[in-house]
């Protein structure tokens, strides 16, 4: 069976937020959306998103490092939120693998929410329906636009290709080669969910820069000139300058 997800490399992500933007953008006015937004800019901001990007410190002081982690529906190949659905709202398509929430059938029990143990289902408080990330499936088979473009818009806006999608069952796929060179592992296997996206780990890169590469090039001396000041006497810019 075709099985479509996300591969995202954590050792490129920089945290730009470039993919929760994206999809917001995108989704709030497809087939998914609304995506609600409360408070943008005032008090206790809060709304829906499909990808969030969590940022976190690792290491003890002074060694230590920011790691940027994306998260969305991880599109389990045994996924806990199907068969706790007592409408059946929520399913996963045979055809790809995607899951995805009717809302002609959610009543917003929330019990899907409360069986993911990733918390990647939130409710639209507004619509009072489950909503979560559909890998795009409005984009992805629209054949009005260019086969380049048949992605995930998150996977189009990152400007450091951190996010890769394709099939991970197809061995011969970008995103099975990736995972295979490169150690990719799905997010706690141990509940048995068989997570379809994965992981890059973030590997280990030793820079050593040597004391004459701190020197600048332009300053043979190896010391920053004085620069002249001019006399408080003389007038300033704005009385030579009209605005």
């Amino acid at each position: 069976m075709t099985q479509l997800a996300l591969v995202i490399d954590l050792n490129v992500c920089v945290g730009c937020h470039a993919c929760v933007t994206s999809c917001k953008e995108w989704n709030t006015s497809g087939t998914a959306g609304y995506m609600s937004d409360d408070r943008p800019y005032g008090e206790d901001p809060t709304g829906n998103f499909f990808n969030r990007v969590q940022t976190f410190e690792v290491g003890e002081f002074p060694n230590t490092e920011t790691v940027h982690f994306p998260k969305s529906c991880l599109h389990c190949e045994d996924p806990p939120c199907v068969p706790v659905c007592p409408t059946g709202a929520s399913y996963k398509r045979p055809e790809d693998g995607i899951v995805l929430v009717d809302y002609d059938k959610c009543i917003g029990c929330k019990y899907c929410a409360w069986a993911c143990p990733y918390g990647v289902r939130e409710i639209d408080e507004h619509q009072k329906v489950m909503k979560k990330c559909t890998l795009c499936v409005d984009r992805i088979y629209d054949t009005t636009l260019p086969e380049a473009e048949r992605k995930p818009a998150c996977v189009m806006a990152c400007p450091t290709s951190a996010r890769l999608f394709g099939d991970v069952h197809d061995p011969d796929s970008a995103v099975s080669i990736a995972i295979s060179e490169n150690g990719g592992y799905a997010l706690m296997p141990e509940w048995g969910t068989q997570p379809a996206n994965h992981y890059l780990p973030r590997r280990k890169t030793r820079i050593k820069i040597h004391p004459d590469e701190l020197v600048r090039a332009d300053n043979p001396l190896k010391k920053e000139g004085v620069q002249p000041k001019p006399d408080f006497r003389e007038p300033s810019l704005d009385d030579v300058t009209s605005w």
